[in-house]
């Protein structure tokens, strides 16, 4: 089998643009999509409720292989990571009913995952984007 060669662009640490808007208190990563200040993606991160989990879902991540994915589970939301190739991971979100990828380098994933140790907190300035996606909430039928 051949390994894959993305060339969609993915977001890194050392990227020129932010992109990271920030993540909020229940570790869902606000994304400027491209860069874009006008296009924010919320995607759901990892919540573990305690360190062996917390061990467990990061060793998942490490040992993942081109072709492998990992199911994130939270209570109001799913996501699937995809190994796409080295080097390479996609989060698989839903948007507008659309299937969408994130991609990330390695490094940049394993960073926004150790956020959810049990004993991370968000920045004071992050806080905000937590009412942010309350309010959004709010402004959504609950029963369709």
């Amino acid at each position: 089998m051949q390994s894959l060669f993305p060339l969609a662009p993915r977001y890194r640490l050392d990227d020129d643009s932010v992109w990271l808007e920030g993540i909020d208190p229940s570790r869902n990563y606000w994304i400027r999509v491209n860069g874009s200040s006008d296009a924010i993606a919320v995607v759901p991160g990892l919540a573990a409720t305690s360190i062996d989990t917390f061990k467990a879902v990061m060793r998942q991540f490490r040992a993942l292989e081109p072709g492998d994915r990992m199911s994130i589970q939270r209570t109001a939301s799913a996501c699937q990571i995809h190994c796409v190739s080295q080097n390479c991971y996609a989060i698989e979100v839903a948007e507008n009913g659309a299937p969408v990828w994130h991609l990330f380098d390695q490094e940049t994933l394993d960073s926004l995952l150790m956020t959810s140790h049990p004993d991370w907190q968000c920045a004071p300035k992050d806080v905000e984007l937590g009412r942010r996606l309350l309010m959004r909430s709010w402004s959504v039928p609950s029963v369709a």
